[in-house]
């Protein structure tokens, strides 16, 4: 073959390699693109599980406030965290009383929780708190009561436990939305679905006088019979970890995903998706630095950093407590240091932007956009050794220095290069 015919055939045969590289991956691709970028970092930071519990959970929220309160962003806004509320517990001393006959719970509407719910009613009003859905009860009842029949974990957390430290349970009975009684886990009925999530959205009205705009599915274990259900009650947002678990296999993980999900997607009853996808639990020994790369990755690929703790980081042991506190008020100093134009804004704010279209958060360049689309496409693993592999990473690269040209001055902070 002489030189020019095998230039030519370089010259060709390279992008048709390349061109196929894409269409292999192109679903992803097109996913990526859909996906909302953000022209500014986002902070949410998300907690679940407060509910009906002892004086000490009141005066923790309390401390949390007080930190929330320290922070503000370029706009005067109050770093917020969201609050996945549980509204009732199971009143472990009656069913004892009654010999495991019959399930009791006690609800955010008893007077013992007046000062929780004030709690709540005032830092959902400073706009520190953001209340949210998380469940009637951290379990599903009726599996409670059949695994409590039977000698066993459930059987001594009824007898010993005061029903609100739900995180002494094995994992599979505090999904709500499955009966983890029996491993794998049984699906429940859409009747059973229905009444439920009526139930517990009737709660939530009752005890803070709306509807909840968003939910965050109990252990990430939920099917699309409670997504219709909670479509119908009203729900906009639902809060996930990028897929969607429907059951437990039997190891009691999370098993069987139907939907992978990325910010902003719909749902199939027009519902918003969110990506809940960093941990933050300083308990188990997350330190705010390592949290920080997160976020800043997170704004490099145009993401809202969605931050997930829990309750049990700032309950129970007072040195942990402590130590749980400090770690918060660390991440927060170092976020609005290394982030200057960091967002604080709640998942249901996000989440309207996401869904209209417009809003301050959301990038608007198509420049821009399309060098975050880049960014994002270096994540997906197999592409990215395909791209150094055929060469492609230098084209990317090169529309990369191009787009930056084309970028309006006031440039988003996800910026970044090609991996």
């Amino acid at each position: 073959m002489s030189a020019s015919l095998f230039v030519d055939a370089v010259s060709v045969g390279i992008p048709l390699l390349w061109l196929a590289v894409l269409i292999v991956f192109r679903r992803q691709l097109i996913h990526l693109w859909y996906e909302p970028v953000l022209h500014y970092p986002v902070l949410i930071i998300e907690s679940d599980d407060w509910g009906p519990g002892p004086a000490e959970h009141v005066s923790a929220l309390a401390h949390i406030c007080k930190i929330l309160e320290g922070y503000k962003d370029v706009r005067g806004h109050t770093a917020v965290m969201t609050i996945g509320v549980i509204l009732a517990v199971a009143d472990n001393a009656s069913i004892r009383t009654n010999g495991f006959t019959r399930y009791a719970r006690k609800t955010l509407k008893d007077k013992e929780y007046v000062s929780l719910c004030r709690l709540l009613h005032k830092g959902n009003r400073s706009g520190v708190l953001a209340l949210q859905l998380h469940g009637l009860e951290h379990l599903w009842a009726p599996a409670l009561m059949r695994a409590g029949n039977a000698a066993g974990e459930v059987r001594n957390w009824i007898e010993t436990a005061t029903g609100s430290d739900t995180e002494l349970l094995p994992s599979p009975i505090q999904s709500r939305w499955i009966d983890g009684s029996v491993l794998p886990s049984n699906v429940l009925s859409a009747a059973e679905i229905d009444t439920a999530v009526d139930e517990e959205v009737d709660l939530y009205r009752e005890s803070f006088g709306v509807g909840p705009a968003v939910v965050v599915p109990l252990t990430f274990i939920w099917n699309e019979a409670v997504e219709r259900a909670w479509a119908r009650n009203g729900v906009e947002t639902v809060i996930t970890p990028g897929r969607r678990y429907t059951g437990r296999d039997a190891q009691g993980a999370p098993c069987c995903v139907d939907r992978q999900i990325f910010n902003g997607d719909i749902s199939n009853s027009n519902m918003t998706y969110l990506v809940r996808d960093i941990y933050f639990e300083p308990a188990k020994g997350h330190k705010a630095e390592d949290v920080l790369t997160r976020i800043q990755e997170h704004s490099r690929l145009g993401r809202p950093a969605l931050l997930e703790t829990h309750r049990f980081n700032f309950v129970g042991d007072e040195q942990k407590q402590k130590e749980s506190l400090a770690e918060l008020d660390r991440l927060l100093s170092f976020a609005q240091k290394n982030l200057p134009s960091l967002r604080f804004v709640s998942s249901e704010e996000l989440a309207i932007q996401f869904r209209t279209g417009a809003g301050e958060l959301l990038e608007k360049s198509l420049p821009a956009r399309m060098g975050v689309w880049i960014n994002r496409a270096t994540q997906i693993g197999r592409l990215r050794k395909l791209a150094w592999a055929t060469g492609l990473v230098f084209p990317a690269f090169l529309i990369q220095l191009a787009l930056k040209g084309l970028s309006p001055n006031n440039e988003p902070a996800n910026k970044g290069n090609p991996a």
